[in-house]
């Protein structure tokens, strides 16, 4: 066992010396960095202006929409027929139609006939101007009163509290769900990307003989330890570089992309507003001190020494079970194509877990979500969302009872893959079955 720290100091330092891994490591973090700000400034960012001819069937009962009108949509009312309207749109500078059918009372549609299609924001914002039109025709209609109509009109909303048997009481959200869920994707993606490369090395080494001498000097099982574990500290060391970077770079690029769409002067004073909206705009888009520190906001809700402590403890536990069944199927074949195989059955409860863990933010206490975070194949992932969303006092059983069968697995894995290792790695030429692996687990020394 001594041999094994000289085996993960190679393994360790043969890789982060890498020009792959220099370039991954700052590529990476830029790549998902570009992603996530090109996402938000294309949802945000519209090409140009929406200048658009209303053409009402019903005249003059949108009318209302010119004073509807914003920096970003202009509504020209007009008396024309949409045949008229549709010869006009190519030889002015209307960028399309907005048509008021005569039913839009029964039917609750409307069309739009756009040259450029237009945002789904921009969209949106229209079908939200003419609803409100729409509703007070309907008020009109069937002589209902405005404000009975709104002191009936309910948006009704359902809290749910975790009360914890010391009478703590938490109150859950989705959006907690949604911080585990990235976890496990990153320990899915991480098990994945460094679990592959502890196969690859094995069949490299394997293929150029150089494990030959190698053995020589040590002994198989520790020669899987050390590359297993020297592998876990470089992608250790990656991520950690990926996170830091990441969140520089998100950072730079909201101050540097985004300022102008948070400054609350400029939106007031470009709107059409009464001072009382006004008000309520600069209120809305301004981010206090207040709300910075309010207890309900997701950066305080979420426990994060507890999150980073258990993504480190189920990074490492699947990594390590994983990364141990990818050592043996390395040694097992000559080549990365006789992989196929044996990749699927291994990686399939990974690739399950992560699928089943979106349906399990929708149920967090059913039985999917208490058998995929227990058994060991698939707790590293589905874990990892229970514990975001709040894991009661009675169920912390649960947590252990997970965190020590991943330890008690991966103990019996290794030692199972350690079987495998010591034949496969000097096996050469040979297409390996099933039931040649079975055999090689009772081989004697």
């Amino acid at each position: 066992m001594s041999k094994i720290p000289l085996i993960i100091k190679r393994e360790y330092f043969s890789r982060v010396r890498k020009k792959s891994f220099i370039v991954m490591s700052i590529l990476g973090p830029l790549l998902i960095a570009g992603l996530m700000i090109m996402v938000i400034w294309m949802g945000m960012a519209e090409n140009e202006n929406q200048k658009l001819i209303v053409v009402d069937d019903l005249k003059p009962a949108f009318a209302p929409l010119k004073t509807k009108s914003n920096i970003n949509i202009r509504f020209d009312y007009s008396d024309m027929e949409l045949s008229e309207a549709k010869k006009l749109l190519y030889n002015s500078d209307y960028t399309g139609i907005l048509y008021i059918p005569h039913n839009i009372l029964h039917a609750n549609t409307a069309q739009l006939f756009f040259l450029k299609q237009p945002s789904v924001m921009v969209q949106r914002s229209i079908e939200n101007k003419v609803e409100s039109i729409v509703e007070v025709l309907k008020l009109k209609k069937y002589k209902i009163k405005k404000e009975d109509f709104y002191n009936v009109k309910t948006n009704f909303r359902l809290n749910p509290i975790l009360y914890k048997e010391s009478g703590k009481e938490e109150v859950i959200n989705k959006e907690n769900a949604y911080v585990g869920f990235a976890f496990g994707f990153f320990i899915y993606m991480f098990i994945f990307l460094y679990g592959v490369q502890v196969m690859r090395g094995v069949i490299e080494e394997k293929t150029s003989r150089i494990v030959e001498v190698i053995i020589s000097s040590v002994k198989p099982f520790e020669l899987m330890m050390g590359k297993i574990i020297g592998i876990a500290m470089v992608g250790i060391t990656q991520l950690l570089i990926w996170i830091a970077l990441t969140v520089g770079i998100v950072t730079i690029g909201q101050s540097v992309f985004f300022a102008s769409n948070y400054d609350a002067a400029d939106i007031v004073e470009t709107m059409q507003m009464t001072s009382e909206m006004k008000k309520q705009v600069e209120t809305e888009t301004s981010f206090s001190t207040k709300e910075l520190i309010d207890k309900n906001n997701l950066i305080f809700r979420i426990n994060w020494p507890l999150m980073i402590g258990m993504f480190m403890f189920y990074f490492l536990g699947g990594y390590l079970l994983y990364s141990a069944l990818f050592a043996a199927i390395g040694s097992a074949v000559d080549s990365e194509t006789d992989t196929q195989q044996f990749m699927l059955p291994v990686s399939m409860p990974l690739v399950l877990a992560y699928i089943m863990s979106v349906f399990i933010i929708e149920n967090p206490e059913g039985p999917a979500a208490f058998w995929f975070s227990i058994i060991p194949f698939t707790s590293p992932v589905v874990m990892m969302v229970r514990i975001a969303m709040g894991i009661n006092e009675g169920a912390i059983w649960e947590v252990v009872l997970s965190m020590v069968l991943l330890i008690g697995t991966f103990i019996f894995v290794v030692w199972l893959a350690g079987r495998i290792y010591r034949t496969g790695i000097l096996m050469y030429g040979k297409k390996v079955s099933y039931k040649e692996l079975w055999k090689w687990l009772f081989y004697k020394s």
